[in-house]
């Protein structure tokens, strides 16, 4: 797809609007489309400001500023998608909304235009099935801010076709993104590896262990995290992320491993989202006070280790079901999440084995089916296998 496609988005909230802004960037005309006007005023304002940002700082010039907003056609009428190549949709996390919408988009769009969703954990299978010409149906998966994340997952559904997957990817690629393809299935890499960076985190806080400013220290400082799970939380809204969570776990049928947690319900039922909504885990609140951590190392490590090991064991078990290969696996969670390392890469530093043992005692402690260590993860240590050579 060159750069003469034009590129619909639809949905004018953060991510429309980011991908929207890339999009103009890389020299594409832009229809951003949202039926709430004040959606669009208020999308349109923001990418000045941004933009002006950029001038400021140097990034880009006065006259590239000019050019990217006047390549993006703010729109309330979704029948000016009629002329795209491509369209990314970015609404609400629906499963009902974005059937509809993409049955309407079908009827508006070209015969060969690319139908995208921007979901985060929705099945792409189950939203191609609006369409009847479901193999030009894909999951184009950016991660937020759109503009600064690297990280875009691209998932064809078993309708989608390998032109409309290749076409797709060579497209994101050529916007100068870093992109991994992943299988259809629930929380894709990103959202499903990570669940227990959020989940693990909350259950050692609910058993007392510790509290959340002493978890979100010991993943910083100690193992090199750049935010801390509670601090993650409220940057990403407690009512986003727990409803991922509530997805994943109900598209797992159930699993103990992707539970949600009574502490993050609470947080959202209470409005307490985070940032946004001014309190979550912490207050942030005008002069408020962030409580100091127990700067204890044993301590510390422990909550590291355990949350680390977690996270290894949802890595080994998505590459032994073959969601995506190990080095897919390892890049999304290093440019999609900011971790300190890939985590296959990571098992192999800290030993496969030693991993092995702590899952296994902690399998032994609560007797819980979260803990069951990947079966992946048992025949490598067997056979003495490491990921990487």
């Amino acid at each position: 797809m060159n750069k003469q496609a034009i590129v619909g988005v639809l949905g004018a909230g953060s991510m429309g609007a980011g991908i929207a802004q890339i999009a103009a960037t890389q020299e594409h005309q832009v229809v951003l489309v949202d039926l709430n006007e004040q959606a669009l005023a208020s999308s349109e304002a923001k990418l000045k400001k941004i933009l002006a940002r950029l001038v400021e700082k140097e990034k880009i010039d006065e006259a590239t500023s000019i050019a990217i907003i006047g390549r993006i056609n703010f729109s309330s009428n979704i029948n000016d998608f009629k002329s795209c190549g491509i369209v990314i949709e970015a609404i609400i996390e629906n499963i009902d909304i974005k059937q509809q919408v993409f049955t309407q988009l079908e009827e508006i769009v070209s015969a060969d235009c690319i139908l995208a969703s921007n979901t985060s954990s929705l099945s792409i299978a189950s939203i191609a099935s609006a369409c009847e010409k479901s193999d030009r149906v894909i999951g184009i998966h950016f991660f937020n801010p759109a503009p600064l994340m690297p990280l875009v997952e691209i998932i064809p559904a078993v309708q989608t076709s390998e032109a409309t997957k290749n076409t797709a990817r060579a497209l994101i690629d050529g916007w100068k993104k870093v992109t991994v393809l992943t299988k259809d299935t629930p929380g894709f890499i990103v959202n499903r590896v990570a669940r227990p960076f959020y989940g693990e985190a909350l259950k050692i806080y609910e058993e007392g262990i510790a509290d959340f400013a002493t978890i979100d220290w010991a993943m910083t400082e100690l193992a090199g995290f750049r935010m801390g799970p509670f601090t993650l939380m409220d940057y990403i809204g407690n009512d986003i992320n727990y409803t991922v969570t509530e997805t994943v776990f109900a598209a797992f049928y159930y699993d103990p491993r992707y539970r949600p947690s009574f502490t993050q319900k609470r947080h959202s039922e209470a409005g307490w989202y985070g940032r946004k909504s001014g309190r979550g885990y912490f207050n942030y609140a005008e002069g408020a006070t962030t409580p100091e951590p127990n700067k204890d190392e044993a301590l510390g490590n422990e909550i590291a280790n355990r949350i680390i090991v977690m996270l290894i064991n949802e890595a080994v078990d998505a590459l032994f079901l073959n969601i995506a290969t190990k080095e897919d696996i390892d890049l999304a969670m290093t440019k999609g999440v900011n971790y300190p390392a890939g985590l296959l890469r990571w098992a192999d530093e800290i030993g496969l084995e030693d991993i092995l043992l702590r899952l296994e005692f902690l399998y032994a402690e609560y007797g819980d089916d979260r803990y069951r260590p990947s079966v992946l993860l048992r025949r490598m240590v067997r056979d003495e296998k490491t990921f990487y050579s």
